[in-house]
């Protein structure tokens, strides 16, 4: 929706910063126009960062983050577009998607902005230390001004500043003020291991691997921060950039003044207006007086020429004649009235003549001596308060003068030197305030909320099959290998649909060999269930409860498998069994509990004691004793 003009005011940095992100907390055409180049760039940048630390070749890197940092310059100009027009509306109601249509007409000017632009603060971050970063401030209008269509793109700085115009200074403190991104760095990490810790705590998840990733000491996490901050922030750049160009309009056309004026409460609201015909006849009489005034100016001015003030030694004169006329005052007390005349200025010659003839009228011409004597009274009081005006106001000027002169560095008095033997004395130790208490409290608080906790001694006789690291380094080898396998499977049952059909009931599976099953101790099929379940029994008695649960478990998966409720496979997780699990509809609820437990006890490193051990042999037990069914051939 358009604003009023009577709503368009200069502002300062922090309105306009205000406006900003108010603008786009409440509207969600800037983030849609403005995301897709900030993840753009945020995956670019993060593949650059891996390929150079992996040494990877970085020719493709290096394209795809140019094409990303176009794309961000292409969508920083439909965001300026869609915010103008949110606030003017020059062209009926705005749409994100006519914005990225006036962006792609404008899209070769966008791109030499987006090459002049990096040129340009590249240029300045090198020569001046980054310092000249906050003081060359009109280009973080440039795609605004780009698509305002003014000016070549070739000399965007100029074209820039022009538009600026006074709010090139309320465009340095915009820019000093968007330094706000370090705060959002930091609540970007504080939060991220905030989750972290909820997850660790309340869910019992092991995140031991996202933690050391998640920490300020790593180059990757601090990178992906940093471009994620200036992602979200990309809105926000847009919209001040318009905002500024719509300050500068606002302070060159004036407009705050025509809204000032509009606004003014209008004196005699109840009066009708004029007719048209006395308007017409009202004009034309001040056009005829006007024309005779000027006919009279020349006399006028030439009378005006002729009567200069009077000198104050003529206005002395003129002033003791009245006085003497009308009996005002003695000789003594007139030369103590008309001495402070002697010390007026050149600017107080006028007034001072004005009073001589206003004296001189009343006196001579009206011949009243008593309202001659009060206003010569009353005349001669004000020239003296004036001067004494005038007096203290030099005197002012010339200390400060004077102080001015005495503070120049020839006029200073050196420092005493200090006596090196002399012990610099200590100021007494004051109690910290409540302030400093509160703040090493909560640092205390969060520093132990963060803190990892002490690694307790695992009891394992064997090291566990997967961990975290494995897993991370291995799954894409993982994911195409089980990719090939599925595959492979498909095509051989397609192969050998005809032969499936004909003998059913010779179903034959092979699996691998016994001798070379019984060196593996975490295979399931290594030993019979019978064989599993005795090492458990054995393993709870010398108090390794862990290991006795996954021998019970293990016990569990061999009778499945020969039972052909599931088909046994490394490389198959546990709920992969409970959803492919084809056995009796009443052993799925216990197979279920059974294997939530063993996850939460093995993989979770929850402690297991005699009770636990006790339950988890009592939901085993009906699944292990209960009658065996005839065994697949092969298996």
């Amino acid at each position: 929706m358009a604003v009023s003009a009577l709503e368009l005011r200069p502002r300062n940095a922090v309105a306009l910063m205000d406006a900003a992100l108010r603008l786009c907390t409440r509207n969600a055409g800037v983030w849609a126009l403005t995301l897709p180049g900030g993840a753009a760039v945020v995956a670019a940048v993060l593949y650059l960062a891996e390929s150079v630390r992996m040494g990877w070749p970085l020719m493709v890197p290096s394209l795809l983050l140019t094409l990303a940092w176009f794309l961000r310059g292409l969508g920083q100009g439909a965001t300026c577009h869609y915010v103008q027009e949110l606030l003017l509306g020059t062209q009926g109601e705005p749409s994100a998607w006519a914005s990225l249509k006036a962006a792609l007409g404008r899209m070769p000017a966008l791109f030499i902005a987006v090459a002049y632009l990096l040129g340009l603060n590249a240029l300045v971050v090198m020569v001046t230390g980054g310092f000249g970063y906050l003081l060359l401030q009109a280009h973080g209008v440039g795609y605004a001004a780009v698509m305002q269509g003014r000016g070549s793109p070739l000399k965007l700085y100029g074209t820039c500043s022009r538009l600026l115009g006074p709010a090139r200074g309320t465009a340095m403190w915009v820019r000093i003020l968007m330094s706000v991104q370090v705060l959002a760095f930091f609540n970007l990490h504080i939060a991220f291991n905030f989750l972290l810790l909820l997850g660790r705590k309340l869910v019992g998840v092991d995140l031991t691997f996202a933690e050391r990733y998640a920490s300020l000491d790593n180059g990757q996490w601090l990178l992906f921060l940093a471009v994620t901050t200036f992602a979200l922030f990309e809105p926000v750049r847009a919209a001040t950039a318009t905002l500024l160009l719509v300050d500068g309009r606002v302070r060159q056309e004036g407009l705050d003044l025509l809204a000032s004026v509009q606004q003014l409460p209008s004196r005699d609201l109840g009066r009708p207006l004029p007719p048209p015909g006395a308007t017409r006849g009202a004009a034309m009489l001040a056009v005829v007086l006007g024309l005779g005034l000027l006919t009279a100016a020349p006399a006028q001015a030439q009378d005006t020429e002729d009567a200069k003030p009077l000198a104050p030694t003529e206005a002395l004169r003129r002033l003791g004649e009245v006085a003497e006329a009308c009996e005002a005052a003695t000789a003594e007390d007139a030369a103590g009235l008309y001495a402070p005349l002697e010390s007026l200025g050149p600017s107080e010659a006028v007034k001072l003549d004005r009073f001589v003839r206003r004296v001189e009228r009343q006196a001579f011409d009206e011949e009243d001596c008593d309202k001659a004597r009060a206003t010569l009274t009353q005349g001669l009081t004000t020239l003296g308060a004036t001067v004494d005006a005038q007096a203290q106001a030099d005197a002012r000027a010339a200390t400060a003068r004077a102080k001015d002169i005495l503070s120049r560095p020839e006029f200073a008095e050196a420092a005493p030197k200090a006596e090196k033997d002399a012990p610099e004395p200590t100021a007494p130790s004051e109690p910290p305030g409540w302030w400093r208490r509160f703040i090493d409290w909560l640092g205390e608080l969060l520093k132990k909320w963060f803190e990892r906790d002490p690694a307790e001694p695992r009891q394992e006789t064997a090291p566990p099959v997967l961990s975290g690291v494995s897993v991370a380094n291995v799954l894409v080898v993982v994911l195409v290998t089980l990719t090939l396998a599925v595959l492979g499977v498909v095509l051989l049952r397609a192969l050998n649909r005809d032969k499936r059909r004909a003998g059913a009931d010779g179903v034959q599976v092979s699996t691998v060999d016994a001798s070379t099953l019984a060196g593996d101790a975490h295979h399931a099929l290594s030993r019979p269930p019978e064989g599993w379940a005795h090492l458990a029994d054995e393993l709870a008695a010398q108090g390794a409860y862990r290991e006795a649960v996954r021998s019970l478990y293990l016990a569990l998966l061999s009778r499945l498998h020969r039972d052909g409720a599931i088909l046994y496979d490394e490389t198959l997780s546990n709920w992969d069994y409970l959803s492919q699990f084809r056995g009796r509809a009443e052993w799925k609820a216990p197979f279920r509990e059974l294997t939530r437990r063993f996850d939460f006890a093995w993989y979770g490193n929850l402690p297991v004691g005699v009770d636990g051990y006790r339950e988890f042999r009592a939901l085993t037990e009906p699944l292990l004793a209960a009658p065996a069914r005839p065994e697949v051939a092969g298996a």
